[in-house]
């Protein structure tokens, strides 16, 4: 049974301010992580983007490396520590960016798999996106790799995220499908205003705990 529960909850240590997001990414995805993943730009502190969510997926293969193990395509202070680890791990200067010392160690052991020595990761989603919108009603669905639960996020207003050590804060009224684990999630928005602009992401928990969550995105109701 679909549950539409009003939530407000404020970030404590940092604050994504997104604006409108193009009708490009009325189709939301994080691609599957795998050893193959390869990254073409240098990342720090504030950096953000689905390669964001490929290093965080790749990180948390150890959780002795990073022990959150949250996916969310923000790099944010708990990605920096973890990227530190890795440095230390590696032989790196531990400065906390993926720079040009970095960049290629952490390539070589996404595309041979070599720390690929953990059993927990967070769950990767695909395929997240809207369907069947009305002046009402919006449909929400995604698949994971795993079996997860998850709740969507939306708003009339751009969200805000905050980052904690096993969790994301989101700004926003929420939806939740049910309680069930699963690989496949669909969530009805309800009570939606028409001819109106909403925000909203997908949030995901793995039965481990670990976190991943879409990339904003935006859709419109129609006003008919």
């Amino acid at each position: 049974m679909n549950k539409i529960i009003n939530s407000a909850k404020t970030s404590k240590s940092f604050i994504i301010t997104l604006g409108l997001i193009t009708a490009a990414l009325f189709v939301v995805i994080f691609p599957a992580v795998t050893n193959a993943d390869t990254l073409y730009r240098q990342l720090q502190l504030g950096s953000r983007g689905a390669d964001v969510s490929s290093l965080q997926s790749f990180l948390a293969e150890d959780p002795t490396i990073y022990p959150q193990g949250l996916v969310t395509g923000y790099f944010g202070s708990l990605t920096k520590s973890a990227v530190s680890n890795f440095q230390s791990r590696n032989g790196i200067a531990t400065v906390g960016r993926v720079g040009p010392s970095t960049l290629p160690v952490i390539n070589e052991q996404m595309l041979n798999g070599s720390d690929a020595g953990a059993n927990i990761s967070a769950p990767i989603i695909t395929s997240a996106g809207v369907s069947n919108v009305s002046k009402s009603t919006a449909t929400i669905n995604w698949y994971t790799n795993e079996n997860a639960k998850g709740i969507v996020y939306y708003s009339t207003s751009p969200l805000s995220l905050g980052e904690h050590l096993n969790s994301v804060d989101v700004s926003g009224n929420t939806a939740m499908f049910d309680t069930n684990y699963r690989t496949n999630q669909t969530v009805t928005l309800q009570n939606l205003q028409p001819n109106t602009t909403y925000y909203y992401l997908a949030y995901v928990t793995g039965i481990s705990g670990r976190v991943s969550i879409t990339w904003p995105a935006t859709f419109t109701t129609s006003n008919y």
